[in-house]
C-alpha cells in the first residue's frame, strides 16, 4: 500500500469504526494527538481515545476535504460530523448534530503511521455542545 492508500484507509477504519485495524496502520509506538487536544501514545491509546470519541458520537464521520501527500509526510483537511449522544468533557449528551473541521498532519515511517498531530476546531465544536 502506498502512502495515499494508508492515509485513506486510516480515515476509513475511523469512518468503519474498525479499529482491529490499527495494528495494521499505526505504528505500535504511535505517538497520536486528536483533535479534542487530547495526546496518546501506542496503538493502545489512539484506541482507547477512538473508544472515547466514538461512544459520545457514535455516527462520527470523517469527511477528508483535501489531502496532500509527500514522501513520508501527509497533511489533511477534515470535516468531522455526527450526533452528541454521550457525554464528552463536562458536556451531558444533547443529542445535536456536530460539524467540526481539523487539520491533521501525518508522519509515515516503514508502511506505517509513526505520529498524527490534528488541529481540531475546538470553538465550534463547543458551541454546539453548549446549544
Amino acid at each position: 500500500m502506498n502512502n495515499r492508500e494508508l492515509i485513506n484507509a486510516y480515515y476509513k477504519m475511523w469512518n468503519e469504526k474498525d479499529f482491529d485495524k490499527a495494528e495494521n496502520l499505526l505504528d505500535p509506538d504511535v505517538r497520536f494527538r486528536g483533535s479534542l487536544d487530547i495526546t496518546a501514545n501506542g496503538i493502545e491509546g489512539f484506541k482507547e481515545y477512538a473508544q472515547m470519541l466514538t461512544t459520545a458520537f457514535p455516527n462520527l464521520y470523517h469527511a477528508v476535504e483535501m489531502l496532500i501527500v509527500e514522501n513520508n509526510t501527509a497533511a489533511a483537511y477534515v470535516t468531522y460530523t455526527g450526533t452528541h449522544e454521550g457525554k464528552i468533557f463536562n458536556y451531558a449528551p444533547t443529542g445535536n448534530r456536530i460539524c467540526y473541521s481539523g487539520a491533521s498532519f501525518i508522519q509515515i515511517r516503514d508502511n506505517k503511521i509513526a505520529s498524527i498531530n490534528i488541529l481540531g476546531d475546538l470553538n465550534s465544536l463547543y458551541k454546539q455542545l453548549s446549544s
